[in-house]
């Protein structure tokens, strides 16, 4: 009876704390999706990590900055150095001031950080409705179940929002937003981006699951590494556990027969 009581305590206690999350959230816990880089050897995808810096480039630098991320960084996604060179100078980053004290720009290098879409934070907002578009560095880790957070929040889009529920003229209704209401337009559309031939289809879903792989290696550029390193580590620790393992029963079985395991026989 007290087991039964406390089971009772603890599922409405369950319901409720979920009850108030889905209250003060989103409308919509995340969907789930296949990422190669989950698991303890999980490795990042590097043609869907280009085909997501293309995404990226192509539709979300317009608003997103990436503040952690230098174009150098394009070499952990197969880029060779003259392909980097060339990403860079597509860009114009803060020069030296000149003699007068003026400021200057200069094209992008290797080793800048990718630039801002506005110049500061007023700007952003001014030109985005009063909304500040958030830097997507570190987006996937600073969200709960980051990657497919992001994923159902770009696909999220086109659904109806529930009986009763107003959504300003400015916004979109969106799920897996926390308030459903939300001021970024749909992103990604048939055609936003054109992927190579060999490629899968550019459609939305892949696309917005190709630039979450491209965020979630920017937000955690050394996993694939680390991933690797413990692979070895454990590698290393099974060998060493199979030979101590003979090596006691060598030991142990001199012992066993009486005799001294450091005796030459």
């Amino acid at each position: 009876m007290k087991f039964t009581k406390h089971l009772a305590i603890a599922l409405v206690s369950v319901v409720g704390i979920a009850g108030a999350a889905m209250a003060s959230g989103a409308d919509k816990h995340p969907e789930k999706q296949k990422w190669s880089s989950d698991g303890p050897l999980g490795q990042y995808d590097q043609a869907s990590l280009q085909r997501g810096w293309q995404v990226y480039k192509q539709v979300c630098s317009s608003c997103h900055a990436l503040k952690y991320f230098r174009f150098r960084n394009l070499a952990d996604l197969g880029y060779n150095v003259d392909e980097i060179k060339a990403f860079a100078q597509e860009y114009e980053v803060a020069g030296e001031p000149d003699d007068a004290g003026d400021e200057t720009v200069r094209a992008a290098l290797p080793q800048d950080v990718f630039p801002s879409p506005f110049a500061n934070d007023n700007a952003a907002r001014a030109s985005n409705g009063g909304a500040l578009p958030p830097d997507l560095s570190l987006m996937t880790r600073a969200r709960h179940d980051g990657k497919n957070y992001m994923y159902s929040l770009i696909t999220g889009y086109g659904t109806k929002a529930p009986e009763g529920r107003e959504i300003a003229a400015d916004k979109s209704y969106n799920p897996y937003f926390k308030g459903g209401q939300i001021s970024m337009a749909p992103p990604l559309f048939e055609g936003a981006v054109e992927y190579d031939a060999g490629q899968p289809e550019a459609t939305p879903e892949q696309m917005a699951h190709d630039v979450v792989e491209f965020l979630s290696y920017v937000g955690d550029p050394t996993l694939g590494q680390r991933h690797e390193l413990g692979f070895k580590v454990i590698a290393f620790l099974l060998l060493m556990t199979i030979i101590f393992f003979f090596s006691m029963k060598k030991i142990w079985r001199s012992v066993k027969a009486g005799k001294n395991f450091y005796e030459e026989e």
